[in-house]
């Protein structure tokens, strides 16, 4: 086997005086001789095993120093051995110059050699097959010295080498020509190959609604001397912002990751990409490095010091623009992303806390704002690394979380930690339940007090119920509306002493619902900041009936411009000011409340009607985000009004507007969603009777005002209503056992002569045109269901139809 090995330096070694002598070149062994003062006493000695030496034919010409050995090989044997000699050298350079991809091509041309050659030395190839090899190594040799910058052979018609001394001139140029051509064009073959496959690899991830960037952290070199956050995310710089979560690596003072056990384990997958985020023109992998201890690195006495302190230290930032769009993989590459460590500025600490309004900001640097930092990063041409950085492998993968775990199962498994985008992934599939809300601290200024300089203020952030009891980052559904963010405010000191000392001195809070039961609107938020005494701050009950923004104080009457502190119950509005920016990706919790009045319809059933007229006026983007909650309503009170026709022409009002709206081009890839709620979560048994008489209903009455463009939207909506109506019937017939069948076939064949004689009315060849093909494509997608319809009106024999309905 061919591999990097040491070079073995040319010597000669006597294993006894006169017996064995063996000549040893680099890479081969070359020759083995016998001498003639052989003794058998030295039998079985030696530096090799007797099985790994092997005599070779071989012509020796000349005597002593002017001795020629001349291989009894075929030429293309040792054209070959020269060949891997030479290019074994090269590969090894390759290794060392950490050329991945040319390593890796060399690689296989190597190994083709070797497999070549041991097929022509068995001496078992047909001279036909032979013939044909000997075609392939001579081309493949030549392919090689040409990407590698090597000598062209010239060759015969046979692929022999031409010796220049027995051929002529003008025969070696047009050899030579005819070789080049012939190399040019195998080039041309492969680089069109190789797009091809970046053609294909580009149009498979366009096609595919999800998307994945899979991240291993190989190492961390960073300077610091204290333990470290290592935060990754995705982000756009056009827009200076982030738009994936974190991955966060806690990495300690001694150069390792905390959790030891994750040291070759520190993988992580960002998942819910898709076509947008094909389009953004730039896309970022950026790496933050909060160290956490001391105030000041350069403060030296420790134990007078105060610790566990959170700073930012650097960023490191590489482009994954075309490892997002599938023009690069390469999955076995490691990439050195330098940082650039933040400058300390004594001036930053006499500024007041400032996070910039404009960007969404996780950890400000110390003279310049993330974004502000980040962006100089991707715009500088030369990092100032040091040696400092990350090594990372970065993947593309195609599909949702499910998928990769199910493809990719070596890559990504139940250990591997999940970045979410920050906001809806393109398609949510039922039984997707999401409920995140992000919050991004903007913005704080803070009263310096008597003193001259800012102080150091630290945030907390913390979520509690109603009754002050302190909640998990992970609330339960039915605990958000009693649930508020509060975060309190709190001098830091760089002196233990002192900083143990500091009590909280101001407080902030928001309520996650609002008062009409939809969720905290998604945008900035301009909070209010009251102080009291510090165990006043920590009872809920002292603020939760305040106004918590100034917007809600103005509503109140009062003014929120004041320079004077205002007093509100047992706190102080301060003249501090503080912003936070809000963003809700939730399935279940919506801030539309015309949504919210149908998807809680029982909660007041006297507002059912305006609540489903109020659901056709709904955008269309906030209706798709609870797609299978908004369908289950409408069966739901379809079915609980079993007995009753009050609401099934609006029921089916508001599913021709929901299908209509997933036929739009907008939102056309949530088609694969209502396909699998209707065949897994739909369960509406009865709904086919109430569907069927509506559309019936409204063809009888084509003619009447106000009746055709509903009924044109219906019939564009032909195809979805009757796949409800068939799966609706296929699942009273599993639980009935085929019970009402004569009256389903009856309601149907009313319908089908209801739409033939609409059709035979209709004047304009345009609009018939137009319905003939919503009927054609609503009888192509049902024509697999198993469902029998008896047709016989006006077309000759009774006969069954399963595959289309005859007009």
């Amino acid at each position: 086997m061919f591999g990097i090995r040491k070079s073995i330096s040319r010597h000669v070694m006597v294993e006894s005086s006169g017996q064995w002598l063996l000549t040893m070149e680099p890479w081969t062994f070359e020759r083995l001789s016998f001498c003639p003062q052989f003794d058998e006493r030295c039998q079985g000695q030696g530096i090799f095993p007797a099985s790994y030496i092997h005599l070779k034919e071989a012509i020796v010409e000349g005597k002593g120093q002017h001795e020629t050995v001349i291989p009894g090989d075929l030429p293309l044997i040792q054209e070959v051995t020269t060949t891997l000699r030479e290019w074994s050298a090269i590969w090894r350079q390759l290794y060392v110059q950490d050329n991945r991809e040319m390593f890796r091509s060399v690689r296989h041309m190597i190994y083709d050699l070797i497999e070549w050659r041991s097929q022509i030395l068995s001496g078992t190839l047909p001279q036909d097959e032979l013939k044909e090899l000997k075609k392939k190594v001579t081309a493949k040799i030549d392919y090689g010295n040409r990407i590698l910058d090597l000598d062209l052979v010239v060759r015969d018609e046979d692929g022999n080498i031409l010796d220049p001394e027995l051929t002529s001139t003008i025969s070696l140029f047009r050899a030579h020509e005819i070789a080049s051509k012939q190399v040019e064009e195998r080039l041309q073959e492969e680089k069109s190959q190789k797009q091809n496959i970046d053609i294909n690899r580009q149009a498979k991830f366009a096609a595919t609604p999800s998307l994945a960037l899979f991240v291993n952290l190989k190492n961390v070199v960073c300077k610091i001397g204290e333990d470290a956050e290592v935060l990754m995310s995705l982000y756009d710089p056009l827009e200076s912002k982030f738009i994936s979560e974190n991955y966060l690596v806690r990495w300690s003072s001694s150069g390792l990751p905390k959790d030891i056990d994750r040291l070759h384990n520190l993988r992580a997958v960002f998942t819910d990409l898709g076509s947008k985020d094909l389009k953004r023109e730039k896309i970022s992998f950026v790496c933050q490095i909060v160290r956490v201890g001391r105030m000041e690195l350069r403060d030296n006495n420790t134990r007078k010091l105060t610790s566990g302190l959170r700073r930012p230290f650097g960023v490191a930032v590489m482009d994954v623009t075309d490892i997002i769009n599938g023009k690069v993989d390469d999955e076995d590459k490691q990439h050195f992303i330098p940082f650039q460590p933040l400058a300390l500025d004594d001036a930053i600490r006499h500024k007041p806390l400032n996070m910039s309004s404009r960007f969404s900001p996780r950890v400000a640097g110390e003279n310049d704002f993330l974004q502000t930092v980040i962006n100089k990063v991707i715009a500088a041409k030369e990092v100032n690394h040091k040696g400092q950085g990350l090594w990372v492998t970065l993947k593309l993968l195609p599909g949702d979380i499910h998928q990769i775990r199910k493809e990719f199962p070596h890559l990504v498994d139940r250990t591997t930690a999940v970045a979410r985008k920050t906001g809806f992934p393109e398609i949510i599939m039922p039984g997707d339940v999401r409920n995140d809300i992000y919050v991004t601290l903007v913005q704080g200024d803070f009263d310096k007090g008597s003193k001259t300089t800012a102080k150091n203020v630290e945030v907390t952030v913390s979520v509690y119920d109603e009754d002050g009891k302190r909640l998990e980052v992970a609330i339960p559904i039915e605990d958000v509306n009693r649930s508020h963010l509060r975060f309190t405010f709190r001098h830091r000191s760089s002196q233990d002493s002192k900083d143990k000392s500091e009590k909280i001195f101001a407080l902030a809070f928001v309520k996650l619902m609002r008062y009409d039961g939809t969720t905290l609107r998604d945008g900035e938020h301009d909070l209010i900041v009251y102080k009291a005494e510090a165990k006043k701050l920590e009872d809920a009950a002292t603020y939760l009936s305040l106004p918590s923004t100034k917007a809600e104080l103005e509503e109140k009457g009062h003014s929120a411009t004041g320079k004077s502190m205002q007093s509100l119950g047992s706190c102080t509005i301060s003249k501090d000011s503080f912003q936070i920016s809000t963003l809700v990706c939730s399935t279940k919790l919506t801030q539309n409340v015309d949504l919210l009045g149908l998807l809680k319809w029982r909660s007041n059933t006297n507002l059912l009607q305006q609540n489903l007229r109020q659901l056709m006026k709904v955008d269309g983007g906030e209706v798709v985000k609870f797609l299978q909650d908004t369908l289950d309503a409408l069966f739901n009170i379809m079915m609980e009004n079993s007995e009753s026709e009050t609401f099934d022409t609006l029921v089916f009002d508001a599913l021709v507007f929901i299908i209509g709206l997933i036929a739009d081009r907008k939102f056309q890839h949530f088609n694969p969603v209502l396909e699998t709620y209707i065949k897994k979560h739909f369960s509406a048994t009865l709904a086919y009777t109430k569907l069927t008489k509506v559309l019936r209903n409204y063809v009888d009455n084509a003619e009447k005002p106000g009746i055709n463009d509903q009924l044109y939207k219906a019939m564009k909506a032909l195809e979805y209503i009757f796949k409800f109506i068939v799966r609706s019937r296929i699942l009273f017939n599993q639980l009935y056992e085929n019970k009402g069948e004569a009256d389903f076939v009856e309601s149907l064949l009313q319908l089908f002569r209801s739409i033939n004689d609409m059709m035979s009315s209709v004047s304009d060849q345009t609009v018939k045109v137009k319905l003939f093909r919503s009927i054609n494509d609503m009888m192509s997608s049902v024509s697999d269901q198993t469902v029998k319809v008896k047709v016989g009106a006006n077309h000759g024999p009774d006969r069954f139809a399963d595959d289309g309905l005859h007009i």
